[in-house]
């Protein structure tokens, strides 16, 4: 039996055009240490490098001499080779490089926790009660006896929002994790944010055991990361919890990944090749052959893309089950009746809202979401206050920061139009702008005797008891109220709408849905408000609880405009020379339609290219190829590449 003595080794060199493995000899000292998965140093280019040993093997094909493995930092399997397939899939699906996508699966080693005894981890106890959130669901019972076996279901439960048990996201994430870990396989539940990990963790404690799994997320410390991170890899631990840190986790027989709230924001990665942990997580179940659960009150049009292409089964209650179980929601862009001192404030307290208040103080606390200062305003129609939107691509304008008569821009195509309102023909442009404490001030002085709490992200309030309390937030970070609230007021809907991004209407139902979840049902007498107009499509959603229903609409229009998800983008920034020239080569290859160039920032433009998704993986290509080319011939200037950039 001849002995393996040929490393196959992914360096850590972001370079396009070196994004392959490469060969070293194994010397005799090391055969021992070197295992796929294990750390090594290496020389490349005459420098030392760091690098992952992908797989050992008998020879090479290579048509040179062989340079030897310099080093095995450890020979602790950190690259598990399902991982590796991983990485490589994002990398490709993002136009990027396997030394760029490990960064984020791998951390950073930490010796000492690496040699130090390792720690115990108990089973998981799995609760012996029945599922009864999902249950309640179409479809959810049979989802509970396929995650127990080796079916992997792929599904998209909009939950009603609603502060009852079925609409415990919590529940239903820690049902479907019961019934996977019941069946032998592990579970990687995947949630926003540390505050909703916070919860989860709680609640996994009182189902599963203290220490029974593992968090994983960038705010631990290096020590504590590292830690959580090898008692997966290593297989003690068949549950782990976490944020987008997480979405790479080497979980031991994956059998599940559940993820709330696939909309928010948090999910994209900052860092090249930026990829969103939605996408990760799809690639990983369908390599895996694991079951996905995309879990929340909303649905983005990216899922409502899955389940129109049958990948994805969709679980909604049906309407007149949402109307009996979730709180009554009105629309009101009523203007009349704030004491008028401030006509900002006149138009955006009407009648409607100081009635609900009032009502619901009475049994409990309210809550009332104002929008967070600092969006990016939209521009709307200074007499009718219609969404301003380019004539060129359809896609909402921009204007100066709080300039009533800024020119108008469009941030994707660059077209400054001579803009005119297509509803009422008016060229007035307006961009709205609230405060949070501003309108504590407002509503302290017109419920003088009530407590007023304020929520935001410079001072976040977790928790509120269950008396009578007037309690302010900004969106996603509102108090969870001991019983629900009574009722709930979103103010300034208008503005929300009216910011200039593609995806304005989807995040403002997020947003909204996200508040409603926290209020009381019908049959408590809770209610909600929102004031803006009725007639947006979102708000007329929102009233009808019908987020499935909005996504799928919401879908229909991408389609007729082509913007993602039905189409596929590649965003280019640069130098203009270099972004024309790059820009060209793709069209040239592809005959993808060029948007723009913008300028972005000083000296530097984004253009964006953009095709149907069928021929997207060519979009990719031609995009890793220009990336390879102007690396490998060291062009001068910087192309940053990006796939599905949440530009729009």
């Amino acid at each position: 039996m001849v002995e393996p003595r040929v490393a196959k080794v992914a360096v850590d060199m972001p370079l396009p055009h070196l994004d392959r493995p490469f060969d070293y000899a194994i010397p005799d000292e090391l055969v021992s240490e070197v295992v796929p998965g294990c750390r090594v140093k290496v020389r490349f280019a005459g420098r030392q490098r760091d690098g992952y040993v992908l797989n050992v093997v008998t020879a090479s094909d290579a048509d040179r001499e062989l340079s030897p493995l310099l080093k095995v930092v450890s020979s602790e399997v950190v690259l598990l080779p399902e991982i590796a397939a991983v990485v490589r899939d994002v990398a490709d699906h993002y136009a990027g490089t396997f030394a760029d996508v490990v960064r984020l699966a791998v951390p950073p080693r930490h010796g000492m926790t690496e040699t130090a005894d390792p720690a115990s981890y108990p089973q998981p106890q799995v609760p012996s009660a029945d599922a009864v959130v999902l249950p309640e669901y179409p479809h959810g019972a049979s989802l509970i006896r396929a995650l127990g076996t080796d079916v992997a279901p792929r599904a998209a439960p909009c939950l009603a929002p609603v502060a009852r048990h079925v609409g415990d996201w919590i529940a239903a994430l820690i049902e479907a994790a019961a019934a996977t870990l019941a069946g032998g396989r592990g579970v990687l539940l995947l949630v926003p944010d540390t505050s909703d990990l916070a919860r989860l963790e709680s609640r996994c404690i009182e189902a599963f055991g203290r220490g029974s799994f593992v968090t994983l997320t960038a705010e631990k410390g290096p020590a504590a990361r590292y830690r959580a991170f090898l008692a997966a890899s290593r297989g003690q631990v068949r549950l782990v919890l976490g944020t987008r840190a997480a979405a790479f986790a080497p979980v031991a027989d994956l059998g599940l990944i559940a993820m709330f709230d696939d909309g928010d924001d948090s999910w994209a990665e900052p860092r090249a090749p930026y990829p969103h942990a939605r996408v990760v997580a799809a690639l990983r179940a369908s390599r895996q052959r694991c079951g996905l659960l995309y879990i929340g009150y909303a649905r983005s049009t990216e899922t409502q893309a899955m389940v129109d292409r049958g990948w994805l089964i969709p679980m909604e209650l049906p309407a007149r089950a949402r109307r009996e179980a979730c709180p009554v929601v009105r629309a009101t862009d009523d203007g009349t009746a704030l004491a008028g001192r401030d006509p900002a404030a006149h138009s955006r307290l009407p009648h409607e809202v100081f009635t609900a208040i009032r009502a619901g103080l009475a049994s409990g606390p309210v809550l009332v979401q104002v929008p967070r200062a600092g969006y990016l305003a939209g521009l709307a129609c200074g007499r009718c206050r219609t969404v301003a939107r380019c004539a060129a691509c359809g896609h909402p304008l921009a204007g100066e920061r709080g300039d009533r008569g800024a020119a108008p821009v469009c941030r994707v195509c660059g077209v400054r139009p001579e803009w005119r309102c297509a509803e009422c023909g008016s060229n007035e442009l307006r961009a709205p702008r609230v405060g949070l404490v501003r309108t504590a001030e407002e509503l302290g002085r017109a419920f003088p005797q009530t407590p007023v709490v304020q929520s935001s992200g410079d001072h976040r309030v977790a928790e509120v008891g269950a008396d009578p309390a007037l309690v302010l937030a900004t969106p996603g970070v509102e108090p969870i109220a001991d019983g629900g609230y009574a009722a709930a007021v979103l103010l300034d809907a208008e503005l929300l709408l009216a910011r200039a991004d593609l995806r304005a209407g989807e995040e403002a139902l997020r947003r909204w849905l996200a508040a409603v979840a926290l209020v009381r049902g019908a049959s408590d007498d809770g209610s909600v408000v929102v004031a803006g107009p009725a007639s947006a499509r979102a708000i007329q959603a929102l009233v009808r609880l019908d987020p499935a229903g909005f996504a799928e609409r919401e879908l229909g229009d991408r389609v007729q405009a082509g913007f993602p998800p039905v189409t596929r983008l590649i965003s280019l920034e640069g130098g203009l020379q270099v972004v024309e020239d790059a820009a060209r080569a793709i069209h040239a290859e592809t005959g993808a339609v060029p948007l723009g160039p913008v300028p972005v920032a000083d000296d530097e433009v984004r253009a964006l290219l953009r095709t149907p998704l069928g021929a997207g993986r060519a979009l990719v290509a031609a995009a890793k190829a220009v990336q390879v080319r102007r690396t490998a011939h060291k062009e001068d200037g910087s192309l940053r590449v990006r796939v599905d950039p949440a530009v729009l």
